[in-house]
């Protein structure tokens, strides 16, 4: 009887070792692919734990996590031949565990070679303002070109992005040149289109004091409230318009009475002058007589 108990936990103990050489536990980020005798099954294995038949089954994990990998900078030359640096980054998740731990060795490594391969092809291609301006249909193209490849390894390519774009710095100085004088043209057709409606409006305003008198005296005293409102000591009053006129039709009145025959002057704001009294001519003198010949030495006088 003891060597029958002895015999049954040796086996029970036999029985405990190979199941746990053959007990294996796969994470919630990874899937398990089974190879027995180096043939990989065709369904991989679930999170949780699994049990493998021991010396026959050969298991490796595959992590489905999305992977953010960063494209080393590839340097190219632009369509419109403009020498730039463009680096980018690539995510992307393994979505059949079998055909990634098959069909390529090392998923990573592949997908990061494609990813350098059309970042310069997709430079090639675009020009310098696509680079700067339009690029989710460059995110678009590049995550195009390399999920081509990458679905074949069992891959899905879920994004590209480009994250900088490195300029030579005479190009720099250029477009920060252009920048600067499209922003002071703009300034300028600003400043002008103010001064044209300003014109305009001053116009209107000209137009409708001229038609009305009464506007231009109610302007004239709000002008004088703004500059009293300066609390300044001395108030300087502008002599009215209307005042000057009147002196102006009196002296023209005063004109015409004293000279009825004179023609009437056009109205100006300054009086006329009285035209001064004619002189006779003066009569031109008479030629001087001619000077006495001096004695000649020695002679008579």
């Amino acid at each position: 009887m003891e060597g029958t108990v002895v015999a049954v936990v040796v086996v029970a103990l036999l029985l405990l070792l190979v199941l746990k050489s053959g007990m294996r536990v796969v994470n919630q980020v990874e899937r398990g692919v089974v190879f027995r005798w180096g043939k990989a099954l065709p369904n991989h294995r679930q999170p949780g734990v699994t049990f493998l038949i021991p010396f026959a089954d050969r298991m490796r994990k595959v992590n489905v996590q999305i992977v953010t990998m960063p494209v080393p900078t590839q340097e190219g030359i632009t369509k419109d031949n403009v020498s730039v640096k463009v680096d980018a980054v690539v995510y992307f998740r393994v979505t059949d565990p079998v055909r990634a731990a098959i069909e390529v060795q090392d998923y990573v490594f592949a997908v990061g070679q494609v990813a350098q391969s059309s970042l310069r092809s997709i430079i090639g291609k675009s020009d310098l303002d696509d680079l700067l301006s339009d690029r989710e249909r460059l995110h678009e193209g590049l995550a195009l070109m390399i999920d081509s490849p990458a679905a074949g390894w069992g891959i899905h390519i879920d994004r590209v992005e480009i994250k900088d774009v490195q300029l030579p710095e005479s190009l720099k100085r250029s477009m920060s040149r252009q920048a600067e004088a499209e922003r002071e043209r703009r300034a300028r057709v600003i400043t002008a289109d103010g001064e044209f409606q300003a014109a305009q409006q001053l116009a209107n305003a000209s137009r409708i004091m001229s038609d009305t008198p009464e506007a231009m005296q109610l302007r004239l005293l709000q002008t004088v409230v703004e500059v009293a409102a300066e609390k300044n000591s001395t108030l300087v009053m502008p002599f009215p318009v209307e005042l000057l006129r009147y002196f102006d039709r009196a002296v023209q009145k005063i004109d015409a009475d004293l000279n009825p025959d004179a023609p009437q002057p056009s109205r100006s704001p300054q009086p006329s002058q009285p035209s001064q009294p004619s002189q006779p001519p003066q009569q031109a003198p008479a030629p001087a007589s001619a000077p006495a010949q001096a004695p000649e030495s020695g002679g008579r006088p």
